[in-house]
């Protein structure tokens, strides 16, 4: 009797966190990208200070939790007049502004290109985090393990990781990286 007992409450003990970290694959087609979140996701209509100091329409989802919170943000930017260069250089100030950046290496997802940043809050939480431009939007996905309660940050990295770029999706030509690496040999530069 004792044995069963043993057995059940090791069942429900490895049951228990399993259950807590149920995360599903969203699909948003309409945006042509995929996420996973450990919850339904609540999405909001916001807006976004662009560079050149206008406004545009932002699709915000999101899920907060005791030790973290999940952002995938993706703002329509067709009516701005602007390049990849600037949308994900403002992005990235932007999201620094509350924090210290200690990683902003190139980032791709498929053929995607963009930047991946880790960013200490000065509150004492910390961001991963990966910003594209791609079909005149700016997609920034946000992982932040937040400073108090349990260690959030290997679920904040799993949401930043998550991402992935639907119907063939590509930002650059497949040369791309040929003329990167020849302008970097040749000229220094990108």
């Amino acid at each position: 009797m004792r044995l069963i007992a043993l057995i059940a409450t090791l069942a429900i003990l490895a049951a228990g966190p399993a259950a807590a970290q149920s995360w599903k694959e969203y699909e948003y087609p309409q945006y042509a990208f995929a996420v996973s979140f450990p919850a339904e996701p609540t999405v909001e209509t916001k807006m976004y200070q662009t560079a050149d100091g206008t406004s545009a329409e932002a699709r915000v989802y999101s899920v907060m939790q005791p030790n973290a919170v999940f952002t995938m943000t993706v703002v329509d930017l067709s009516a701005v007049q602007t390049d990849e260069k600037a949308v994900i250089d403002h992005a990235i100030q932007t999201l620094s502004q509350a924090g210290d950046i200690k990683l902003d290496i190139p980032h791709r997802i498929s053929a995607v290109y963009g930047r991946q940043l880790s960013i200490a809050g000065r509150d004492g939480s910390h961001s991963s985090i990966a910003v594209f431009y791609h079909q005149k939007r700016l997609y920034q996905i946000q992982g932040m393990a937040l400073a108090s309660g349990e260690d959030g940050t290997a679920d904040a990295i799993r949401f930043q990781q998550s991402l992935i770029f639907t119907r063939n999706a590509a930002n650059r030509g497949p040369l791309e990286p040929v003329f990167q690496v020849l302008g970097r040999a040749f000229f220094g530069r990108e």
